[in-house]
């Protein structure tokens, strides 16, 4: 499946942690671009969920943006992006809500619990954007944490979830983590993230969640990578 659409809301799959989401109206959005193909489509906004380099990759940044597109990134990750030319950067932090170009967006904690990849207290990212009736969850790169018990309460009624989700469980959750998520929160659908870039992960950790979510009665798709 190359792409996917809930209410009007495009998802395509970047590749790794990499989306590219495109609203009702035509807003482009991409979280995490990391080795992206060549030829995509710029975007409007680029969300940044850490600095580490498959998650914030100035040569792909560049790629996708344009004059005038806005960058949102945590505390410290706005060094490594200053000399791109065009762009403007919005820093964010845990609990921020932010409004950039009529898009909604919440930054929602992500860390490792027994890990020190993603230390805590680095207030490093996952993301949450609202379009229109479309809740959109991407954790970063996170271990399950207490804060995803809030996810159970999101949405109102009428509005879809889609969560993004890692699955590899090298610096992240597995898939069977993953999928005890998705189980509590009931999503409309769940991707899995994480994997098949050479960084992390495989296609058999993505097909083990999707299964593992299927089998919850809970759709689960795994995307293509797209190519420009």
């Amino acid at each position: 499946m190359k792409s996917i659409q809930v209410k009007d809301v495009k998802i395509e799959w970047l590749g790794h942690s990499g989306f590219l989401i495109t609203s009702q109206d035509g807003k482009r959005i991409a979280i995490d671009p990391y080795n992206i193909s060549s030829g995509i489509e710029k975007a409007d906004i680029i969300l940044i969920t850490h600095p580490h380099y498959d998650h914030c990759s100035v040569k792909d940044i560049e790629l996708l943006s344009k004059e005038g597109t806005e960058i949102v990134i945590p505390i410290g990750g706005q060094s490594k992006i200053n000399r791109i030319e065009g762009i403007k950067i919005n820093i964010s932090q845990v609990g921020f809500k932010l409004k950039v170009q009529g898009i909604n967006i919440y930054s929602f904690p992500a860390y490792n619990i027994n890990k020190t990849f993603h230390p805590k207290e680095e207030d490093w990212m996952g993301y949450m954007l609202k379009l229109d009736n479309v809740i959109i969850y991407h954790s970063g790169d996170s271990d399950k944490i207490p804060e995803m018990n809030n996810l159970v309460y999101i949405a109102q009624e009428g509005e879809d979830v889609i969560l993004l989700l890692p699955v590899s469980g090298e610096q992240v959750m597995d898939a069977n983590d993953a999928a005890s998520v998705v189980e509590a929160v009931k999503p409309a659908l769940a991707i899995p993230m994480h994997y098949g870039s050479g960084v992390a992960g495989s296609e058999e950790d993505a097909k083990k969640f999707v299964a593992l979510c299927r089998g919850k009665g809970i759709r689960a798709e795994i995307l293509e990578k797209l190519n420009g």
